[in-house]
């Protein structure tokens, strides 16, 4: 009887330690961008912070906004290899930081992944004068085009790309 007692908790205990390996080789997070936390966060104050306190805490911003140099953006993902190599991803954040025309912290703004809207493409072309050449427009289109005094000569070349070598 104590034998068989044994061997059932030497098979549970091979059993949970080969489960446990098994998180060995799971991927590991990627982390991307500038990563703020919460923590980090609560240590600035509207108001009272400057661009230089902002910087000496979270860092650089990942980018300054389009149109307005006074807000920056801290943008961060999360993401993990899946099947396939493709990356999934597990969390997305986006901290906006608003100063004034003085460098004074003005709002905090955070967005999640949660907060994204789905863009869809458009799936047509913008049309452009002059781009329904045939197939044999295109092929003799430049015949004639150049003369041969421009190549060495002193009549006028074609304006643009590389200068002539000397």
């Amino acid at each position: 009887m104590v034998s068989h007692s044994r061997l059932s908790c030497l098979t549970a205990l091979l059993l949970a330690l080969s489960l446990a390996g098994c998180s060995v080789f799971e991927p590991k997070d990627q982390i991307r961008g500038n990563k703020v936390d919460d923590d980090q966060l609560k240590e600035l104050t509207v108001g009272t912070s400057t661009r230089a306190d902002v910087t000496a805490l979270l860092g650089s911003p990942t980018l300054h906004a389009s149109f307005d140099d006074n807000t920056w953006l801290y943008i961060s993902e999360v993401t993990r290899p899946r099947i396939g190599g493709t990356q999934g991803i597990e969390a997305q954040r986006v901290v906006a930081l608003t100063f004034d025309g003085k460098g004074v912290l003005q709002s905090v703004k955070t967005a999640n992944q949660d907060d994204a809207v789905p863009v869809s493409m458009v799936d047509r072309t913008t049309p452009s004068p002059g781009s329904e050449a045939s197939f044999l427009q295109q092929l003799f289109g430049n015949i004639g085009r150049f003369s041969a005094a421009g190549v060495g000569g002193s009549a006028a070349a074609p304006s643009g790309g590389a200068p002539k070598p000397f």
